[in-house]
């Protein structure tokens, strides 16, 4: 081997390794009826049992209603799920993954006609398409259309393409119904020539999308503006290859539907007029397993700004999927383990996002600004005060790159609650250049925050603007999926606002839907 040669083969041990395991969930994530009716998905199909699971969670925030609720400061929230199941085309098994949901659904309906939801799943274009299928009731020339009492409804979205495209359309505000459905809030026309109104609408989502379809359709302001946020995306292709698969037992999706059954009568899902009448809370141990939770990796923004974006809701989701699990349970009281169960589910989501929207190249970069920032934090603790001179020559020897030291001058200035705080010191009078910034920590962050495992914040939903993405290029299905992913990389602003969720009081609703749709297509 010449030297040429030698060399080339240290640039190559040198040189980034994209290489990266795909999202592997936690088995805690199949807790409970969950868990039970996952494995009967997945044992005799190519499903994968977390991509049943997803579905069957979706369906069964659906079905129990607004009855339960648990408060979280001012706002009452209830088990709405919209969960979207990503995989390559041919290989995430998405239409089997949502299959057995369609079996267990008839099997329901055959105890209790109206323990199940209506179910959707012709496609959303609109806002007023949406609300058309909950609606209040409205006049269409003389005739009274009465309206939608049960405002339970599943929309199964198998081409979730099809609402990003829709959403780029001009004057379309089907995102902003979606992000209101989540919510929970009562839907007003977006037009004044539209009379069409949702009040307490209590909408689930299941889609599904591949990776590619959704680098190359998904438009900035839907990575920051709570749109793609409010869903709990999830990595999950088949886990096995069976050239026979075989159907679930018909007695075991029988046994299932009971066990459903029993969990929706705890609920009185059957009565879906009645809202809110059923309080969730966390036992004692429960809450201080969430405090510690809460004030560590469910705010913990070390990912970066873009992919805290777009896991920014993982409280509330968590304690969504809590409260589902603990109701599954027949209890009221949320314990630890259902904790556990639904921060799993928050983990693979999390990991799911990382892999999907962000490089190899990209974690390596965020990983040296956390680095640099805890550095600087650490250096601050001890001097009290540093200007950039100082910090570069002192803290870093001179070692650090400006970029590498402004990224994480900018994490630490614009963290939830800011970590350190910059003021300006005028130049003595007859001397020249710009004013002397001075860097300080703020005294709520003391010595521990130098030992924070999390640089982390306390809010609640936030808009990042500014996010440049390779959303505008049209991909070509076959292209490499790294590939993809490197294009969809984009650089983000610091801008960041504080979006506070609303919660508007209950209201009495109105008759059943002749708009009710069954999974007999599954």
């Amino acid at each position: 081997m010449n030297d040429f040669q030698v060399l080339n083969e240290a640039l190559d041990d040198e040189a980034l390794d994209n290489h990266r395991n795909a999202p592997r969930p936690d088995p805690a994530c199949l807790y409970g009826l969950v868990g039970e009716v996952a494995r009967a998905g997945g044992d005799t199909t190519e499903a994968n049992p977390f991509a049943v699971a997803a579905n069957f969670m979706a369906f069964m925030g659906c079905a129990v209603g607004r009855g339960p609720y648990m408060p979280i400061g001012n706002t009452w929230h209830h088990p709405r799920l919209f969960m979207l199941h990503i995989g390559r085309s041919g290989r995430g098994r998405k239409g089997d993954a949502v299959s057995l949901i369609g079996r267990i659904e008839r099997a329901l309906k055959a105890l209790s006609q109206d323990a199940t939801p209506q179910v959707h799943r012709g496609g959303l274009s609109s806002r007023e398409g949406l609300v058309h299928l909950i609606h209040d009731g409205y006049t269409e020339g003389k005739t009274e259309v009465e309206a939608v009492l049960d405002k339970r409804l599943l929309v199964i979205e198998s081409e979730f393409a099809n609402i990003l495209m829709q959403s780029k359309r001009d004057g379309n505000t089907l995102s902003s119904a979606l992000r209101d459905c989540w919510d929970g809030v009562s839907m007003k026309p977006a037009t004044k020539t539209s009379r069409l109104w949702a009040t307490d609408p209590h909408v689930c989502i299941t889609a599904a999308v591949t990776p590619s379809e959704l680098l190359g359709l998904i438009a900035s302001r839907e990575l920051t503006n709570g749109f793609a946020n409010r869903f709990t995306m999830f990595w999950a292709e088949r886990t096995k290859m069976l050239a026979f698969p075989r159907a679930t037992r018909q007695e075991d999706v029988d046994a299932l539907a009971k066990r459903v059954h029993e969990v929706l009568t705890f609920c009185s899902a059957e009565r879906w007029a009645e809202k809110d009448h059923m309080r969730v809370e966390l036992s004692p141990d429960a809450r201080k397993r969430y405090e510690k939770l809460y004030h560590g990796e469910l705010n913990d923004n070390s990912a970066g700004e873009r992919i805290t974006a777009l896991i920014e809701r993982r409280a509330p989701m968590l304690q969504r999927m809590a409260m589902l699990f603990a109701l599954c349970d027949l209890t009221t009281t949320v314990e630890v383990h259902h904790i556990n169960a639904a921060l799993a589910w928050v983990r693979y989501s999390v990991d799911s996002v990382k892999f999907i929207f962000s490089s190899a190249a990209d974690e390596v970069a965020v990983t040296e600004t956390n680095d640099a920032a805890e550095k600087i934090v650490t250096y601050l603790v001890e001097k009290g005060e540093a200007t950039r001179g100082h910090l570069n020559s002192d803290c870093f020897q001179g070692h650090a790159t400006k970029t590498r030291i402004d990224a994480a001058l900018d994490e630490l200035l614009s963290s939830n609650p800011p970590r350190i705080t910059v003021e300006s010191k005028p130049r003595p009078k007859g001397s020249y250049g710009n004013a002397t910034k001075i860097y300080r920590i703020l005294t709520a962050n003391s010595a521990k925050s130098a030992e924070s495992v999390y640089p982390c914040g306390f809010g609640a939903d936030f808009d990042k603007s500014g996010v440049s993405l390779a959303s505008e290029v049209s991909f070509n299905h076959g292209a490499d999926f790294a590939t993809l992913s490197r294009l969809s990389k984009g650089q983000n602003t610091a801008e960041i606002r504080m979006n506070i969720e609303s919660s508007q009081n209950s209201q009495t609703s109105h008759a059943d839907s002749e708009n009710s749709a069954s999974l007999e297509d599954f």
